[in-house]
């Protein structure tokens, strides 16, 4: 048994490099099982098709990107204390895992109707919608300024992903070394947390 899993891991880990460089369209199965070190028929063994094997990938990349934050607006702790928690573990879970943001963009661009269905179907979006809901009946009641949920979640994404979207440029032009740019993305969870919460002050 352990054999199986391990030939399973190389695999997934397989895929994942060159669902990485090549996209779904642009990878092969060939591709995939000369990485792992294996046979087509082998890896036809254990994943039948290409779309199968990067649904997996794909769904451990979500998992890994959303999993925790999606936990956090799932809970009962309050909005601020969310808000703050979310945007500290989204950039963490970046961090461990720098190659996701890149990937998911890719697939996006790619193959938009299925990374709707992806999402839409996948835990994350009810949790996302009810915390919406949250900051919404928070505005009515006046606790926070006037704002359009879906507009301030955006922001809140963009602000965390978009310096590791945009690392090879901000490291160039702002002289970081991998440690500077590290302490850099450490010091931006609690500037993003701070900018947001003071920007819904009523």
């Amino acid at each position: 048994m352990q054999t199986t899993n391990t030939t399973e891991q190389q695999i997934i880990e397989a895929a994942r490099k060159i669902f990485m460089q090549r996209g779904l369209s642009g990878a092969r199965m060939q591709d995939i099982a000369d990485e792992a070190g294996i046979n087509k028929a082998m890896l036809h063994y254990y994943y039948r098709s290409k779309d199968k094997l990067f649904e997996i990938v794909f769904a451990e990349a979500v998992q890994m990107l959303l999993g925790r934050v999606n936990a956090i607006f799932a809970g009962d702790m309050p909005w601020k204390e969310k808000i703050v928690a979310a945007i500290d573990n989204y950039i963490t879970s970046i961090s461990e895992n720098p190659y996701l943001p890149l990937f998911v963009l890719h697939e996006i661009n790619q193959n938009p109707e299925r990374m709707v269905q992806q999402f839409l179907h996948g835990p994350l979006f009810p949790n996302l919608r009810a915390f919406m809901m949250e900051l919404a009946e928070e505005s009515a009641k006046g606790n926070i300024r006037k704002v359009d949920p879906l507009q301030l979640m955006i922001s809140i994404i963009s602000m965390c992903v978009f310096p590791f979207v945009a690392k090879p440029l901000l490291t160039g032009v702002f002289q970081m070394d991998s440690a500077r740019f590290s302490a850099f993305m450490e010091e931006r969870k609690s500037f993003v947390s701070s900018f947001v919460l003071n920007a819904l002050e009523p």
